[in-house]
């Protein structure tokens, strides 16, 4: 199709005929497209896209809404002119206040005076301190996906609320629905990459990754832990090759419900584990491996398919930079002790510097 220059209504300062865009409204739109594909980091496209609609809609107020899908609940990803110490603790039910209803019904709302609507609650006023008077919140729609909802509050032009005006911040909120959503989409891919398809936990590129941080100069302490299960080869011929791969996963999902949150998983390939446990000294990582140990050989898996199979692993522990220096020094040292563990009877723990 040719393109087709701008509508003969346009005027020299940009405002146009009702109903039609200015040439200040179709650069936004042109700067919000190139913002859309510039990036993927969700705060770098959120303030760029912001920033151009505040330079078109006149309101000192906005805020922007995710959807925790999860938990059926709004939480604040922006909120300017709100203190972002109230507002990140706020959460905001779907069906709940105007925000909520439209996130529910995925239609946007212009309500001119909240005190006589109904649908507004002042549960935000009340926690900050402001005053809503006018509302304008759009839903954030990707397909028939609601992401969330963006609001201009106390907007200072009153022709924001005409349907003209209204169907062009709906374009706006189109565009920041595509970019949040590409967000969202890439920190999904990126986390998929670097998580185990067997047992849902970390994989190998996630620990080189952290490890070359942790190594990069940063003054902190981190223990590795390699752990290798004992005679899997065993369950394996006698269950097959299906009860095998639930049975990792079982283990994985047993050793993590023990761990902290600076605490990794990693399937480090077959039956082997690594476990990165981040500030975390020596003596306390030997002492949440006992546990591990102890717990792996007292449970009983596959007992969900009528099945009743033990477990035993083999364990070695080494610090950096306390033991070594490098991350490949660190994952050797590890790897060293743990078969150390083996050959001297299995079921063991194996410590770098207490070694034999």
């Amino acid at each position: 199709m040719r393109a087709q220059g701008p509508p003969s209504s346009f005027s020299h300062e940009g405002s146009s005929r009702v109903g039609y865009p200015g040439e200040r409204e179709l650069l936004t739109c042109l700067e919000i497209g190139k913002a859309i594909t510039s990036t993927f980091d969700m705060e770098e496209i959120v303030e760029t896209i912001l920033e151009r609609i505040s330079q078109l809609v006149p309101a000192k107020n906005w805020s922007l809404l995710l959807l925790d899908e999860a938990k059926g609940e709004l939480f604040f990803q922006v909120a300017v002119g709100l203190d972002e110490g109230i507002t990140r603790e706020i959460r905001i039910a779907l069906g709940e206040g105007v925000a909520g209803t439209v996130a529910l019904t995925g239609e946007p709302l212009a309500v001119r005076d909240v005190e006589g609507d109904p649908r507004f609650t002042s549960k935000v006023d009340a926690l900050s301190g402001f005053r809503t008077r006018s509302l304008i919140c759009l839903p954030l729609k990707l397909r028939d996906r609601t992401l969330g909802v963006v609001e201009i509050v106390n907007p200072m032009d009153p022709s924001l609320f005409e349907e003209p005006q209204m169907t062009l911040l709906s374009i706006l909120a189109d565009y920041l629905a595509i970019a949040i959503g590409n967000s969202l989409n890439y920190k999904r891919l990126a986390s998929m990459a670097l998580m185990d398809t067997v047992t849902n936990h970390y994989n190998t590129r996630f620990l080189h990754q952290f490890l070359d941080e942790v190594t990069s100069g940063e003054d902190r302490t981190v223990s590795l832990v390699f752990m290798d299960m004992d005679d899997f080869k065993k369950i394996v011929d006698t269950h097959g090759h299906l009860a095998g791969s639930k049975v990792l996963k079982e283990v994985a999902d047993a050793m993590a419900s023990l761990l902290s949150a600076n605490d990794f998983l990693v399937r480090y390939g077959g039956d082997e584990f690594v476990i990165v446990m981040d500030r975390c000294p020596k003596t306390e990582a030997v002492a949440k491996v006992e546990e591990l140990r102890r717990m792996l050989s007292s449970r009983r898996f596959l007992e969900g398919d009528g099945l009743s199979v033990n477990v035993s692993a083999s364990f070695g522990v080494a610090s950096y930079p306390e033991d070594a220096k490098t991350k490949e020094g660190l994952l050797r040292l590890a790897d060293e002790c743990m078969f150390r563990s083996k050959e001297t009877g299995k079921g063991k723990i194996t410590v770098q510097g207490n070694a034999p």
